[in-house]
C-alpha cells in the first residue's frame, strides 16, 4: 500500500531547509526506529520521491500492517519534528508536519 505524507504549510517551510537526500534519510531512519515498536513494514523509496520539497509530498510504501496505521504516522510526525525544528529559527512554530493519505 502506498501512503502519501502531505506536508502542511509549516511542514513545507521546515523541509525547505533540507535537500531531498536528507529528507529520505530522516524519514527512513525514524520509520525504522518506530517499526521496532509497531508491527508494520515501511519503505521510503527514492523512486517517486525525487522532488519532495517541490511537490510537498513524500510517498512511502507500507506492508505487513498489524497495527493502527494512523497511530504509527502520528507518532512518526512527532518524531521527525525533532530534526526539522533544528534548522528553523526559534520563533518558527512547527505543529503538524504532515497528513498521511492512503492510496490503496
Amino acid at each position: 500500500m502506498r501512503i502519501n505524507l502531505n506536508f502542511t504549510n509549516k511542514g513545507q517551510a521546515a523541509i525547505a531547509k533540507f535537500n531531498n537526500e536528507e529528507l529520505l534519510e530522516i524519514f527512513a531512519r525514524y520509520s525504522n526506529t518506530l517499526m521496532k515498536k509497531y508491527s508494520i513494514e515501511v519503505t521510503v523509496p527514492e523512486e517517486g520521491n525525487e522532488a519532495i520539497i517541490d511537490r510537498g509530498v513524500l510517498s512511502v510504501l507500507v506492508d505487513k500492517v498489524e497495527c493502527d496505521v494512523d497511530t504509527f504516522f502520528k507518532e512518526l510526525g512527532r518524531d521527525v519534528k525533532v530534526p526539522l525544528k533544528k534548522r528553523l529559527s526559534p520563533e518558527d512554530k512547527l505543529d503538524n508536519v504532515f497528513k498521511a493519505e492512503s492510496l490503496e
